[in-house]
């Protein structure tokens, strides 16, 4: 029994010396299999960046509605495989006042904010054109408060009571 035994270690050794040559042999530097793997890696984060650009302008186009000027267009990059992955995009939003209606150009505003900051990870770009939508909201709410104003001024008019002047009712 022991000469079986010891044999058994023999062959455990042996296979453990071939086991080690071949994986030794597979991890060796081949040029092409290197090659390979550089691209197949490149491609990937390729393919990842598509992705996460695509997904971000979709969430820009759907949060503007009818305020996008057509959908997402994307910037290209050719990939080690032949083929175009996007790595770059954007979506145009109209942004301009709306005129003569600043109830109406807040509501746009704040459209244009929430297209701009719709993406999970906002570009400094988004956080800028959201910073200027919230500049359009504050001047059509000064322009709405200054209509206001000047409504109450005419109705003042019209009663017949000066604008400014207190009114004082005196019951006997």
């Amino acid at each position: 029994m022991e000469i079986s035994s010891t044999t058994a270690s023999f062959d455990s050794i042996a296979q453990l010396v071939e086991s080690r040559r071949e994986k030794s042999a597979s991890t060796k530097t081949d040029p092409k299999s290197s090659d390979s793997t550089d691209q197949e890696k490149a491609i990937q984060k390729l393919r990842a960046r598509d992705q996460e650009v695509r997904a971000h302008e979709q969430a820009h186009a759907a949060a503007a509605g009818g305020l996008a000027k057509g959908g997402p267009s994307y910037t290209y990059e050719r990939g080690p495989d032949g083929k175009q992955y996007a790595v770059g995009g954007e979506v145009n939003i109209d942004t301009s006042p709306v005129a003569g209606d600043p109830e109406a150009t807040i509501r746009k505003a704040q459209q244009i904010r929430s297209a701009a900051l719709a993406p999970a990870d906002p570009s400094s770009q988004d956080r800028a054109v959201a910073a200027s939508a919230s500049g359009i909201e504050a001047q059509a709410r000064q322009e709405l408060q200054k209509e206001k104003k000047d409504s109450k001024e005419e109705e003042q008019e019209d009663s017949g009571f000066p604008p400014n002047r207190p009114q004082i009712d005196i019951f006997v």
